[in-house]
């Protein structure tokens, strides 16, 4: 039986109060299991990156509980949610989030040596994470040396190293062509094998295609469907 890595429990999020609160979601149940890729589709402003960002402890609920691992973010001290994110969870932006002044295999690297992992250590697995991106001639490279493909493939080599069991992607694909959409899905599926637990939220109907599951998010509100019926051109609506 696989472990349930991911759980959200009744999780609403408003911003505001009174009459002029917004609510960005709603009540919204997701188990993701180890192994599992999990999808979210939806519109614009429906609430696809709040999700994330409160998946990953970024943020916090308004209601509602979440589980990484077992273990309720909500009993957790700002020191143990830190802990929780440098060793568990990987993070893919939508705007990357690399440092300017570290080159691509150091901004790879660098949750590793973080974590206590030696330079070498850490810099051998940036590196083969890079290689497997067709990235290695860029490994030396700064951030503003790169193109946008670029940058955005090293956010998520950064994401997949190492040993982190949850991989939390907002548009990972946003900024590449198709050839390096499918590296990119295959880099995420092939964590997935090794037994993380991803959730990607994208508006590419293909890239969907490839995970378990599909959330589709409209107004906050959760409705889960089968891969099949992303065929349906009404589920696939541009966003943000």
């Amino acid at each position: 039986m696989r472990m349930t890595l991911l759980e959200l429990k009744q999780i609403s999020k408003f911003y505001g109060e009174g009459e002029t609160a917004v609510r960005a979601l709603y009540e919204i149940d997701l188990s993701v299991d180890a192994g599992q890729l999990v999808a979210v589709m939806g519109p614009s402003g429906s609430g696809k990156s709040t999700l994330l960002t409160i998946a990953g402890s970024l943020e916090e609920p308004t209601s509602g509980e979440v589980f990484i691992g077992g273990a309720a973010l909500s009993r957790m001290s700002r020191n143990d949610k830190a802990r929780l994110r440098r060793r568990t969870i990987g993070y893919v932006f939508q705007d990357f989030n690399l440092l300017p002044g570290l080159t691509a295999a150091e901004n790879v690297a660098l949750p590793l040596e973080l974590d206590g992992v030696s330079s070498r250590r850490a810099q051998q697995a940036g590196l083969a994470a890079l290689e497997q991106l067709g990235l290695a001639d860029r490994a030396g490279h700064y951030p503003d040396q790169l193109s946008g493909g670029e940058r955005q493939r090293v956010a998520i080599a950064r994401s997949v190293v190492g040993e982190r069991k949850l991989l939390l992607a907002d548009e990972p694909s946003g900024a590449l062509d198709s050839t390096n959409s499918e590296f990119v899905m295959q880099m995420i599926l092939d964590a997935c094998k090794r037994g993380v637990a991803a959730v990607v939220v994208t508006h590419d109907a293909h890239l969907a295609s490839w995970a378990d599951r599909v959330m589709f998010l409209r107004d906050g509100r959760a409705v889960d469907h089968e891969v099949p019926d992303l065929a349906d051109s009404s589920l696939v609506t541009p966003s943000a």
